[in-house]
């Protein structure tokens, strides 16, 4: 027997998907708290000591915290490449405009603090400011697209195909329900950005990230419960009909798709999925108090409970769809028929079990050497060596 066949073709599927969720929270877990500060940043420090302050909560981790970004596109790229080419194509100037910001911020951190102007740094630090706010925002709106189904259609040689000039690809992108996800996203993650300044730093960065935070979490919490409302009486979910072949051929085609009543049929099927928004709501209630009351640690705990809820509800709530088509709903990605081959999957299994670890392991010692808070006098003493 050949050894990638030890473990089923659907098996290593749904492993994908499950490792696909767990690189997208990764990012959102540590990256987001970057975005977070950065989206922030203007408003939680007044003077140019303060501001420096916020930059080098994360100025030592950010670059750590980005490569969940880049495993995240690359076991796209490689797992699903279905995936990746019919998403590619259609979010490609938002796609632009998420790399674009996320240039910003390391030219931000290098170049802000080289020259004593204040001119200087204010327009750095606004730099900074959309490199955090834009991604989180495009993000959100990304996934509100998915939520939808996504205009695309596929050619008899499984070309995915939009219609339309690729600016108007880009201005639809940005409808009313993308853009509320779009809300719960920012929101979410500045509420994120807030728990860690207020874990790092002391004194009035510390005061105003509470203040800005706890805002930032009531507002994620109406947001997500008005998605949670909109999506099930105002947005139609997919189904396949009949038996899914799990352990077929990657051709979308081969599969009949059809619009359903509501994506909260998925709650009725597999109830215990119930557990994803419900942490979700507590996570965000938990670290909106949390900051309220002052607790540090735990406030930066529920922050991650919340977006893993969050995050994982988007996920349950649409499997098996990755990405439905509202062009040609039987053109739609679902676990089942848009991942690359069996060997190939195994391949990377055996791959992600030896460097996941390592990299979790790194990321725990580098934390753990940078535990601590970020002081002026920090930032003052060492003004040649910090950011």
């Amino acid at each position: 027997m050949i050894l990638h066949e030890f473990l089923s073709f659907e098996l290593l599927r749904v492993i994908w998907w499950l490792l696909l969720g767990v690189l997208l929270i990764g990012f959102a877990l540590t990256d987001g708290f970057d975005l977070g500060v950065g989206a922030l940043l203007p408003f939680v420090g007044k003077t140019d000591a303060e501001r420096r302050v916020a930059i080098n909560t994360v100025g030592p981790v950010w670059e750590g915290n980005q490569v969940w970004f880049i495993l995240g596109g690359g076991a796209i790229f490689a797992a699903w490449p279905p995936l990746y080419a019919v998403s590619f194509s259609g979010f490609y100037l938002a796609m632009f405009a998420v790399l674009a910001a996320l240039i910003l911020r390391p030219v931000g951190f290098k170049y802000r603090s080289k020259r004593d102007s204040a001119a200087w740094r204010n327009g750095w630090d606004w730099a900074l400011f959309v490199g955090g706010a834009v991604p989180a925002l495009i993000f959100g709106v990304a996934v509100g697209n998915v939520l939808q189904g996504v205009p695309f259609h596929l050619t008899d040689d499984l070309m995915p195909m939009y219609d339309g000039a690729f600016w108007w690809k880009f201005i639809t992108l940005l409808n009313p329900f993308a853009l509320l996800a779009g809300v719960v996203s920012l929101a979410m993650l500045v509420m994120h950005g807030a728990a860690w300044l207020t874990l790092k730093t002391e004194g009035p960065v510390q005061m105003r990230a509470r203040r800005y935070g706890s805002v930032a979490g009531v507002v994620a919490l109406v947001t997500y419960a008005l998605a949670g409302v909109w999506l099930a009486v105002g947005i139609p979910g997919y189904a396949i009909v009949g038996t899914a072949v799990t352990d077929g051929p990657s051709n979308p085609l081969m599969s009949e798709v059809v619009r359903t009543g509501s994506w909260m049929s998925a709650y009725a099927a597999r109830p215990w999925i119930v557990v994803a928004p419900v942490l979700g709501f507590a996570g965000i209630a938990l670290a909106t108090l949390g900051l309220r009351a002052g607790r540090e640690v735990s406030t930066l705990l529920y922050s991650k409970l919340g977006i893993f809820g969050v995050i994982s509800s988007v996920g349950l709530t649409m499997f098996p769809f990755i990405l439905p088509s509202s062009k040609m709903p039987d053109a739609s990605l679902t676990v089942w028929d848009s991942s690359s081959s069996h060997l190939t999957l195994f391949v990377m299994l055996i791959c992600a079990l030896i460097f996941v670890p390592m990299i979790l392991a790194y990321t725990a010692w580098v934390y753990k050497v940078l535990w601590g808070k970020v002081t002026e006098a920090d930032v003052t003493e060492n003004s040649d060596s910090v950011y």
